[in-house]
């Protein structure tokens, strides 16, 4: 068993603690119980003991009837409606008609562009509330054309025409920023062309906001889908993006500047290209075959055959031979185990040799459509962080179960980590690390208080004494938890609790905080053995760590041996000196440090509830003119 490095200062404090509380140790047992919680002699099951079978309340008692605090839900989601953009102040006062006027021709004057303005009067254009409003403020405080020059389009247009032409690119739709483009030569009236093309110009300066606006930030409101994601919002100058544009010839430089300027989303892109110009998956294999070394079934040479399509040179130099003599095989010959377990490993799971479902997703599960489903959710998703992902930088990414310290280009630790159930779901969120904790206090959220604590200390309300947990009533004044009612509270209860340093604490030997409201952390665990699954969605919605001593020192700049050292002296705090980003993040599709794309399980199923919003958003856009 192993005890906090200042054990000899702990004790006497600890004992003159109980006796203030009225606590009287009655035995060396209990006393090791009062310190470091019941049960800590064996291994622990979970972050507290299981609660016994509620006990029947009496009515009136308050509490009963199974009150939780709830978590965040997902939310159907609704895009904003468009408007008709309202023309009426940027109409030039009713003049008498001349013959001057009727054999008007357009030029890049101001006084052209007021003549050229009556043209919009019956003029209907959609646009988003905001684009609306800031298309009508630009062309009151600058009445001139941007994207038309005499009688034509200019360059400007026809750069800004063809970027958003290529939408599709980036995953987004071009059909949300079309534009219909007047003929080089017509048969119009000056009349008639001057109508066409002053309308070409608002519609054409809308589009040129919506994809802005988009490429930026993206096209769905993150907030608004669900309490789990939690972004800033991106602002963007709508007048200022058109000004730029009024004053520069490089117009595909700086719409494709207002996209993320990172290597992940460039990789991506990559991915996307390479998907759509890819034939379907010619081999389909069973996504349900479950194979043992020894069993045989004639799904294992499609599997080997996939495997040795992607070799790399490492593999290959591996395992080369034997895939050439045995890929034909139906037969699972003890020889291809470790190849079976390299491919299992290299797709993050444990390499056990057993060939399963999630063998078979990492290898052939996911179909073209699928992928690229999964790459435009990662590129809209991204729209929603900074462009600029700093550096150095911590990225968690929750569907790959994994955490990483990344600094100057180079992924300088990668460990397994442990996300939230899926009834206690970690949420998407960005933020800056401030400090690690030493044998840390575990400050127990108000929801695991009364979803999970609370049915055991109604029958048992010094349990929290025994566990090493600590009780304060709203003045900050510690009190026994035997001392309180806990009959007497639902799902608002005044006490705060928290957890003593021990080997038993939920948080493990270390916590890594960065500040949030969802009160999550990166922390170390008692429970070692949550790391060699697979599936490590098995948290209250903290992301335990494998390796939290390195990512303590990583955060730090110092060594493992440093960090050892801090423990050996009991609960203590150091801030974190530099600027580090940390992104608690969502995506099922990812670039490793190479930019090679990987593919994850949708433990959550958000990207569905994505793709919902996405559509809800092309829903709105369609009637637009």
């Amino acid at each position: 068993m192993k005890i906090l490095g200042n054990k000899t200062a702990v004790m006497p404090i600890a004992i003159a603690a109980a006796l203030a509380l009225g606590q009287q140790p009655a035995s060396a047992q209990g006393l090791f119980d009062m310190l470091f919680g019941g049960g800590i002699r064996h291994n622990p099951q979970g972050e507290f003991p299981p609660p016994p079978r509620p006990r029947k309340m009496q009515p009136g008692t308050g509490g009963e009837g199974g009150v939780r605090i709830s978590s965040p839900t997902y939310n159907t989601y609704r895009a904003d409606k468009l408007v008709r953009i309202d023309f009426k102040s940027l109409l030039p006062a009713p003049q008498l008609a001349t013959a001057q006027d009727a054999a008007f021709v357009p030029s890049v004057t101001g006084s052209a562009f007021r003549d050229a303005l009556a043209g919009l009067s019956d003029y209907e254009l959609f646009a988003e509330p905001d684009i609306a409003k800031a298309l009508v403020a630009y062309y009151s405080a600058n009445p001139d054309f941007i994207w038309v020059t005499g009688d034509t389009p200019n360059s400007r247009a026809q750069d800004a025409v063809r970027v958003l032409g290529e939408a599709a690119s980036y995953g987004l739709t071009p059909a949300d920023y079309s534009v219909d483009v007047p003929a080089a030569t017509t048969a119009a009236t000056p009349e008639e062309r001057t109508k066409e093309l002053v309308r070409f110009e608002m519609a054409l300066s809308a589009r040129v906001l919506r994809y802005a606006h988009d490429a930026q930030s993206g096209r769905v409101d993150p907030n608004r889908m669900t309490g789990y994601y939690d972004f800033p919002a991106k602002p963007l100058d709508l007048e200022g993006v058109l000004k730029t544009l009024a004053h520069t010839q490089e117009v595909r430089t700086y719409l494709e500047s207002r996209h993320p300027q990172n290597p992940e989303y460039q990789a991506l892109r990559v991915e996307l290209e390479s998907l759509e110009a890819s034939e379907e998956n010619e081999i389909v294999v069973d996504p349900k075959l479950l194979l043992k070394p020894g069993e045989s079934s004639p799904e294992l040479p499609k599997l080997l055959t996939l495997i040795a399509r992607n070799l790399d040179d490492e593999m290959g130099g591996d395992y080369g031979e034997v895939l050439a003599r045995l890929g034909k095989s139906e037969v699972y010959d003890p020889e291809l185990v470790p190849v079976i377990k390299a491919v299992q490993k290299r797709a993050g799971m444990k390499g056990d040799g057993v060939v399963g479902p999630r063998t078979v997703a990492s290898l052939a599960g996911t179909s073209k459509a699928d992928k690229i489903q999964k790459v435009e959710a990662a590129l809209e998703e991204l729209r929603w962080l900074p462009s600029d992902l700093g550096s150095p930088r911590v990225f968690i990414n929750q569907p790959a179960f994994t955490a990483s310290y990344i600094d100057n280009g180079e992924e300088k630790l990668k460990t397994r980590a442990v996300i939230g159930k899926v009834t206690n779901q970690t949420a998407f969120f960005y933020n800056q690390i401030k400090q690690v904790d030493f044998h840390p206090y575990w400050g127990v959220p108000q929801s695991i208080i009364v979803n999970e604590m609370l049915p055991r200390l109604r029958s048992d309300p010094g349990y929290l004494d025994r566990a090493g947990y600590e009780v304060t009533d709203s003045r900050g004044k510690q009190i026994p938890s035997s001392a309180v009612d806990w009959g007497a509270y639902g799902a608002n209860i005044p006490f705060s609790v928290r957890q003593q340093p021990s080997e038993a604490n939920a948080l493990g030997e270390l916590k890594i905080l960065f500040p949030n409201k969802h009160a999550i952390y990166m922390h170390d665990t008692p429970q070692k053995s949550f790391f060699e699954r697979d599936m490590r969605a098995l948290s209250h919605g903290c992301i335990r760590l494998q390796d939290p001593r390195g990512m303590a020192a990583a955060v730090l700049g110092t060594s493992v041996d440093y960090v050892a050292e801090k423990l050996k002296h009991g609960h203590s705090t150091e801030n974190v000196a530099r600027v580090i980003p940390v992104y608690v993040a969502y995506f099922t599709a990812w670039p490793d440090m190479s930019g090679k794309v990987e593919y994850f399980d949708d433990v959550y199923d958000r990207d569905s509830k994505l793709m919902q919003a996405l559509d809800a958003t092309e829903a709105v856009r369609t009637p637009s003119s």
